[in-house]
């Protein structure tokens, strides 16, 4: 099949879980939330290394997101073999604390890879169902990730319904 006719809408959505929705409101965020990227801005290297009682942190979801985009990304630029057959999925798991520096770098490559990965959502391609099913599905898995790091450090939330309509 080919996504022309829903290749906008796949960018909107995943668009706003990385970079916020509209103050008026959005489709999966309240109004004016920040969206991943500006919800990551708010924390240091500290609170994003802090760990949870799986052994978790904001730091390995970010790293695990970045790997995951990464791979869509050399996915859709048709690499050879397929990246995701000699994926390591726990290895970006793995790096859970981090300094400043490489606290800013993670968030600055996690941007690169939403960023290049939201282009490619943007452009209709000719695509297999399955392959359509994984890429719908990486709208959700990024959605579970939002959720799961403003579950670990409240400063990530964003607005209340409520509040918006303050």
């Amino acid at each position: 099949m080919n996504t022309r006719d829903i290749a906008e809408t796949l960018a909107v959505l995943f668009g706003e879980l990385v970079d916020g929705s509209q103050k008026s409101g959005g489709y999966m965020l309240n109004g004016g939330d920040a969206g991943l990227l500006g919800s990551l801005e708010k924390l240091d290297a500290p609170a994003a290394s802090a760990t949870t009682q799986t052994g978790s942190s904001i730091a390995a979801h970010v790293d695990h997101v970045r790997y995951g985009l990464g791979l869509l990304n050399r996915w859709s630029a048709g690499e050879q073999p397929d990246p995701f057959a000699s994926a390591d999925w726990s290895a970006s798991w793995r790096h859970t604390t981090v300094s400043e520096d490489q606290w800013r770098l993670l968030r600055d490559q996690l941007r690169d890879e939403a960023s290049r990965w939201k282009e490619v959502l943007r452009s209709p391609r000719e695509i297999a169902p399955d392959d359509l099913r994984g890429v719908i599905g990486s709208i959700g898995h990024l959605a579970y990730h939002l959720g799961a790091i403003r579950q670990i450090d409240r400063a990530t939330r964003g607005p209340a319904e409520a509040d918006r309509r303050k």
